[in-house]
């Protein structure tokens, strides 16, 4: 497809609402509430803004230019640059592929929750009859009503990965819907990516607010919304507070995935993405504080929820126990009552002692859950305590879904996009070639709809994307500043836009942003070397919750595969165009020797 030929987003305003839709995803909802859970609050903001400005800005907006100046995909707009650095976009591709093996299944899991949802009783909200229908299932009993019904109803998940199963019925369905419709998100590539990203943009924040209103109206919301706005300052001095900051921008931004520079590549030559780059960065990080302060409004009253029917159990066994009348004692003040019976009836209350629970308000707002803990299991145990439970349940699910899907859009752009700049794949009408990418993304991922699938599912989580992504910012960001030069990229930005970039761009580029991204980097080679053994949850029925387990020998050797199979694109490219130089080269100068012996 020639340049010239390249289709191109009706308006600025498509190009906007699809880089909001793929950055604002679920990382947004699940994963920054849970860091700032994890690290003081209201305080984990300092160091998340700084980094915003100082890593996530610039190489957003470093992406952009790329793809809008070269008018490629990833694959092609690296090769423009220098044919050795093919595998720099090549290694995005891949990176992308295996997001979209795994990205989608959770989209299924929400069309599940989604259908599942439409019911008298939500599924989840209680623990199903055994099949002697003398009572409950024990396993859901030693669990949770939620737990059991995610677990065991939705993934029937078995013991360990080495516990191997059929497929799931109804999550390959499920994941049969998902890739339908993602293939009709983008059938005809960017004009209807286009129309669709007015939707999956705009609705999540709708529901947002609406989560909003009635989150704060619930009992104890206000207490998990102090706890949010809290903050624990000696978190600052934690090296892992500031590393989680960096690395929660760069991949809620989708930095080195090809997606923006694939989007960018469909942009009018002059479009002004500089401004753009800093409009959806900071509507992506707002979002995530946004939907952090509804996170912690649900989080404040499920907390309560389970500290007060804590103090209730407590309240009837000592009731119970020394027969005192009915009203004698409250929730307001069961903790004096066990003060004054531990001090007039010792004996009696060191035999309870066993029996007594420890009620925390504060260890139930210090429980911190992430991914899909909190989107499938946590929120689901909030919204069965809601009045109208249907519609809160309805609504969540389907912004989950309109949340992953528009992200999907972007992922899947980032892989039929550098390939259709190839002539061989530029032939094919978008329909076909488009349908083709989204049916074999398809079948490999029914894998994850084994019995052990969610298992094969957090090592592509884990493993898939995270190192790689960093090590392809980094060439990425040191190939623009020292490679092309970044002399040469200030005139092509002033070609575009009318002006050179700000000063602040250019020391980002050429010294903040790498040293930033090597020290991340760094990190996580060291961690992961000093973490031992990888290590995964693995469900256990017998006790009705998760357990720690040690991948085996296979898990540890695919991860491996894993985590290098898409950064040896890299040098695995440059050496394929080196090779081949020099074979041409010798043939060029064996033709010339034949010439003048001739």
């Amino acid at each position: 497809m020639e340049k010239g030929d390249r289709p191109n987003w009706e308006n600025s305003m498509q190009f906007l609402l699809a880089c909001v839709s793929y950055a604002v995803g679920l990382g947004n909802v699940w994963r920054f509430p849970y860091l700032c859970q994890m690290h003081g609050g209201g305080g984990f903001l300092i160091p998340y803004l700084l980094m915003l400005f100082l890593e996530g800005v610039p190489l957003f907006c470093m992406e952009l230019a790329i793809g809008q100046k070269m008018r490629l995909g990833s694959i092609g707009a690296w090769t423009a640059i220098s044919p050795y650095l093919g595998g720099v976009g090549l290694a995005s591709v891949v990176t992308s592929l295996y997001l979209c093996l795994y990205y989608n299944v959770i989209n299924a899991w929400s069309f599940w929750y989604l259908f599942n949802s439409f019911q008298s009783v939500l599924p989840w909200s209680e623990c199903p009859i055994n099949s002697n229908q003398t009572g409950f299932i024990e396993e859901c009993e030693k669990a949770t009503p939620t737990q059991y019904f995610f677990y065991r109803e939705t993934l029937n998940i078995s013991s360990s990965i080495e516990e191997n199963g059929g497929i799931q019925t109804n999550q390959v369905l499920c994941l049969v819907l998902a890739w339908v419709m993602s293939y009709l998100f983008v059938v005809r590539g960017v004009k209807s990516t286009g129309k669709v990203v007015y939707f999956t943009a705009t609705f999540p924040y709708v529901v947002l607010i609406i989560y909003l209103i009635r989150g704060v109206t619930l009992h104890g919301a206000i207490n998990g919304i102090k706890y949010m706005f809290t903050p624990k300052m000696e978190e600052l001095g934690n090296p892992t507070t500031w590393i989680n900051a960096a690395t929660q921008i760069f991949f809620s931004l989708g930095l080195g995935f090809g997606s923006l520079i694939a989007f960018a590549s469909y942009n009018q030559y002059n479009n002004n993405f500089e401004h753009q780059a800093i409009i959806v960065s900071l509507i992506n990080s707002g979002t995530s504080i946004f939907a952090s302060i509804v996170t912690f409004a649900i989080y404040g009253f499920k907390a309560t929820v389970n500290y007060e029917d804590c103090l209730e159990r407590t309240r009837l066994l000592l009731l119970n126990t020394f027969s005192l009348a009915e009203d004698s004692i409250s929730l307001d003040n069961v903790f004096e009552w066990i003060e004054k019976l531990n001090t007039t009836y010792p004996q009696q209350f060191a035999e309870l002692a066993n029996k007594l629970e420890t009620c925390d308000l504060e260890v139930e707002l210090d429980t911190a859950v992430e991914g899909t803990g909190l989107a499938f299991i946590v929120y689901s145990e909030a919204i069965k305590n809601m009045p109208l439970s249907q519609l809160w349940s309805v609504l969540y699910f389907f912004m989950l879904l309109m949340l992953g899907m528009g992200s999907m859009l972007g992922n899947i752009t980032a892989i039929i996009t550098p390939l259709q700049d190839f002539k061989i794949f530029s032939r094919m009408s978008t329909e076909v070639f488009n349908g083709i990418v989204c049916l074999f993304c398809l079948l490999f991922a029914l894998g994850f709809t084994t019995k052990s699938g969610n298992y094969w599912f957090t090592i592509f989580n884990d493993y898939g994307a995270t190192f790689s992504l960093l090590f392809i910012a980094f060439i990425e960001v040191i190939t623009v500043s020292y490679i092309y030069g970044i002399k040469r990229f200030e005139k092509d930005i002033e070609d575009m836009l009318g002006h050179r970039p700000h000063w602040y761009w250019k020391i980002m580029w050429t010294v903040v942003s790498p040293l930033l991204l090597i020290t991340i980097f760094i990190f996580y080679i060291v961690n992961y070397i000093l973490g031992g053994t990888p290590t995964y949850q693995a469900w256990n029925k017998e006790l009705g919750k998760t357990e720690v387990m040690e991948y085996p020998i296979f898990g540890q050797v695919f991860i491996g595969l894993l985590l290098v199979s898409s950064i040896s694109c890299v040098p695995l490219t440059a050496l394929y165009v080196y090779c081949r130089k020099r074979k041409h080269g010798h043939q060029k100068r064996q033709r010339t020797v034949s010439t003048v012996s001739a």
